[in-house]
């Protein structure tokens, strides 16, 4: 795993280089793939604006490097542990909502959502016996439905 991610770290490095933004790497290694984690003060201007910034790098990581990380990994980019943060949060979320829609028998909506923040509110509901979910949408960002099973 060392060997792929070592061009990513060198992309990584050049392109907060290239910002002005001085900031270090923390490599964790999770089931689910690698996460790099962009620390420093001025690794800050990489979650502003709702993280938007990093959504992109992301995006930018995902199209050149992707194809190079085991088919069910995936290289996630963060910066102070952001994403990271977000994505316990919309997992918590998903869960409360699963919950609410089995005891009042309601959908509950979640979204707009891009892909992964998707992946991630499935993922969530499916250990919540009793509920299932359903993307509803026909563009990028779709909304995610959670239903309690009749």
């Amino acid at each position: 795993m060392a060997d792929t991610l070592a061009p990513i770290v060198e992309f990584l490095n050049q392109f907060t280089e290239a910002l002005g933004v001085q900031s270090a790497m923390d490599v964790e290694h999770a089931a689910e793939g690698p996460r790099l984690n962009l620390t420093g003060d001025d690794a800050e201007l990489l979650a502003r604006h709702r993280g938007e910034p990093l959504k992109a790098l992301q995006h930018v990581v995902d199209m050149a490097f992707g194809r190079e990380v085991a088919p069910e990994q995936r290289v996630f980019v963060d910066a102070l542990g952001y994403r990271k943060g977000k994505d316990t949060e919309l997992k918590q979320m998903a869960k409360y909502l699963a919950g609410k829609a089995k005891d009042t028998g309601a959908d509950q909506q979640l979204g707009p959502l891009n892909p992964y923040e998707r992946r991630l509110v499935h993922m969530a509901v499916a250990e919540v016996p009793g509920v299932f979910t359903e993307s509803i949408g026909d563009a990028f960002t779709k909304t995610v439905t959670i239903s309690s099973k009749k």
